[in-house]
């Protein structure tokens, strides 16, 4: 096995946690992929991975060596991909991290579609509302809402989410429901805090053309969308997020929206990657799939740059 083809494998293992599924991947034999990581880690004169009855994973040696890894790989991928016939059929491994409700609502039940489309490309996804280093972690594209707060990253608006405020039935009996804005100081909240430790969000409201935040106590803090709306729905506090995520809640009365006449501020979305990704045929095709995902679901997004 030369080097390039070792690089490949080791990534692969590193990522699936088996050389079993990482020699499957690759359709070579367990132990063609055994004695290459060996050749390898002798070459390099370091561990590179820890092996248990169950599970590999990468050394430290091996962390950062995977991180050179994956980015030697990816340049590599677009260099190829660069050439003029393989620009419109990109190859190789693209590294995607996506918020778990646009993975399992939008992007995931349609994959099969984009894989027809580009069948030289193999997809590594990753999920979670942690903020990611796209560089250092060797990502190509995130999809976050909100606000980029990098500035080094290339921001393709996707979608503006609209929003509301809501609570549980049991919650509204228990603490009544609020008529006004001015009444939300009296309710308590589910706080929302980003993984990066920063304080929670308050709810935000359009009133009389002004937006106005509220800052509001509460019991509970979460940094997990999916966590917010189990909190909400279990009478923790109001919640306020877009309404695509909480619709059957909505429909079934798991959830009721509150405070309707005024206008809570749209959230945007975007699809985000490094600069040196700008022209890389691998992100590309991606990002104009997904934009039109978003598009069929909530429109255009406005004209005005991400």
């Amino acid at each position: 096995m030369d080097r390039l083809d070792a690089l490949q494998l080791f990534t692969r293992i590193v990522e699936l946690g088996s050389f079993s599924r990482a020699a499957a991947a690759l359709d070579i034999p367990r132990a063609t992929a055994t004695h290459a990581i060996k050749e390898l880690e002798g070459r390099l004169g370091a561990r590179l991975l820890e092996r248990t009855t169950r599970h590999v994973r990468p050394t430290l040696d091996g962390q950062a060596f995977y991180e050179r890894c994956v980015h030697v790989l990816s340049e590599l991928d677009d260099a190829e991909s660069s050439l003029r016939h393989l620009a419109s059929n990109p190859r190789g491994i693209l590294r995607v991290d996506l918020h778990g409700t646009h993975a399992t609502e939008i992007v995931l039940p349609r994959i099969d579609e984009f894989r027809g489309l580009y069948p030289g490309l193999d997809l590594v996804v990753t999920g979670g509302d942690r903020l990611v280093d796209l560089v250092r972690e060797g990502v190509d594209c995130v999809v976050r809402a909100g606000k980029a707060r990098d500035s080094s990253l290339v921001a393709k608006r996707l979608a503006v989410l609209p929003q509301i405020i809501c609570a549980s039935p049991d919650y509204l009996a228990r603490f009544g429901t609020p008529r006004h804005p001015d009444e939300l100081p009296a309710h308590q909240a589910v706080k929302f805090f980003s993984s990066s430790g920063s304080v929670a969000y308050p709810l935000e409201l359009f009133v009389d053309g002004q937006l106005r935040e509220f800052t509001l106590g509460g019991w509970i803090s979460v940094n997990d969308a999916e966590n917010y709306v189990v909190c909400g729905r279990r009478g923790c506090g109001l919640i306020q997020l877009p309404r695509f995520h909480i619709e059957e809640d909505l429909r079934t009365g798991r959830l009721v929206e509150v405070l309707g006449a005024w206008a809570s501020p749209p959230l945007p979305l975007s699809a985000m990657y490094p600069s040196h990704r700008q022209l890389s045929p691998r992100v590309r095709v991606f990002i104009d799939w997904v934009a039109r995902l978003y598009e069929e679901k909530f429109g255009p997004p406005p004209v005005r740059a991400a």
